[in-house]
């Protein structure tokens, strides 16, 4: 199925409303429905009153218990299929303000407790210094002082320690040179800082080992819950529990070929030595 851009995050109250037809097209009440999908009657009737996004697992489970035609059962698997993606494009987001897509961010981190993030070309900000963020954004019109305050603001999450983080860094991420070599040399010292938190774990891919898959995306899985995928242009936010099984397992992969702790360290205290001289 091809999802169009402009079509991702905008089907939830189709969605909402087709399955409502469906079960009172086939004369069955919420609570009916509930106990042949073993769900409760509140999240039944939260799903047809669009409040609560439904897994493509929930609905094909309801699509059976209603004994709905295969088309029918294609289209609504369709619609939510798109109701569980989100598009979320940069000219949208400069519009409306880097600082709201930082908020959004914040607000994924409050609400989780494990993250893992895979950072294919450059550093993510939480583990950024003043600098890197700064740089990061010069590119973007406008003042951007807010965004990298709220940058800023945001890396307080890493010290609570009732949550667990996973940063996987390729060699590339780590020395891309997005800033001057004394600057960069204290990016990496922050990284290795960083590494030694009780609740952090940093890795590291060397470009010299062995890697039998190529990544093309940088990503972050929030719990097993969200998976928010990076590209050029946007991007992609994923809530259906195959996308995101699906980048849980492709992390799971590039762990494997990782250094972490002292292993991790000494090869970023290389790098660093390099661009001191």
């Amino acid at each position: 199925m091809t999802l169009e851009p402009e079509e991702l995050g905008h089907s939830k109250a189709d969605l909402a409303e087709t399955i409502k037809k469906l079960r009172k097209r086939a004369g069955r009440t919420q609570t009916w429905l509930a106990l042949r999908c073993n769900m409760s009657q509140t999240k039944v009737s939260n799903i047809e009153g669009a409040k609560l996004t439904p897994s493509l697992v929930d609905v094909e489970l309801i699509m059976r218990a209603l004994d709905a035609p295969t088309d029918v059962v294609a289209q609504v698997v369709a619609l939510a299929r798109r109701a569980n993606t989100e598009w979320q494009d940069i000219w949208s987001q400069r519009r409306t303000g880097l600082e709201k897509k930082q908020n959004e961010l914040a607000g994924f981190e409050k609400s989780s407790t494990e993250f893992r993030y895979f950072l294919l070309s450059m550093v993510t900000g939480l583990l950024a210094t003043h600098e890197y963020v700064r740089a990061s954004l010069a590119g973007i019109p406008g003042d951007q002082s807010k965004a990298i305050a709220k940058k800023l603001e945001r890396q307080a999450v890493l010290y609570d320690t009732a949550k667990r983080f996973t940063f996987i860094l390729t060699e590339q991420a780590v020395r891309w040179p997005y800033t001057a070599d004394p600057a960069m040399a204290m990016q990496i010292d922050r990284l290795i800082s960083i590494s030694r938190l009780p609740n952090v774990r940093i890795g590291v891919i060397p470009l010299d080992g062995y890697m039998p898959c190529a990544p093309l995306n940088t990503f972050t899985v929030y719990d097993n819950r969200i998976a928010t995928v990076e590209t050029s242009t946007g991007a992609m936010v994923f809530r259906d529990y195959r996308d995101v099984s699906a980048y849980l397992a492709e992390f799971a992969t590039y762990e494997g070929y990782s250094l972490f702790g002292d292993e991790a360290r000494e090869k970023m205290t290389e790098w660093a030595t390099r661009f001191r001289t």
